[in-house]
């Protein structure tokens, strides 16, 4: 898992926008504009983990994920995560004003794909609308969402 966090979200922390609470009860990669995830490190990953009777469904959501993406510029939230024991304390809520602040002030949007359908009602209170749904065979239910540019 550290290894796909760092694939999938890890340039958040080239660019200075890994964010991260106090005490690191909760943190957020936001990918700016034009900074996508290493995709050679992630399909790297996924060759060495993944099993074989998911790679079909695993190819579907990764043509979701790529047909959804916003082709203009944008701030993409790859990765928001939160001990367990301090979810549902706001410190998503906070993440999210931190770095949407940010998105207003240079006019840009912003991206996400929920893996889970509780959080959805949280980005939807920041300005996020869903956009569509990803879900191919046995595979979650991904949710993308697009905040647009204020």
């Amino acid at each position: 898992m550290p290894q796909f966090v760092m694939a999938f979200g890890g340039r958040a922390f080239e660019h200075g926008t890994a964010y991260i609470t106090e005490r690191a009860r909760a943190a957020a990669l936001w990918l700016p504009p034009g900074i996508e995830p290493d995709d050679v490190a992630m399909a790297a990953i996924m060759a060495q983990t993944l099993r074989p009777d998911i790679a079909d469904d695993l190819s579907h959501v990764l043509q979701g994920m790529a047909k959804h993406h916003p082709h203009e510029p944008h701030w993409y939230l790859p990765l928001i995560a939160a001990d367990p024991h301090w979810i549902g304390q706001g410190l998503g809520a906070l993440l999210m004003k931190h770095a949407l602040r940010r998105c207003d002030e240079e006019g840009i949007a912003a991206y996400l794909e929920s893996s889970n359908p509780r959080n959805i009602s949280l980005y939807e209170r920041h300005g996020f609308e869903i956009i569509g749904e990803i879900q191919h065979g046995s595979s979650p239910t991904l949710t993308p969402m697009l905040r647009r540019a204020s």
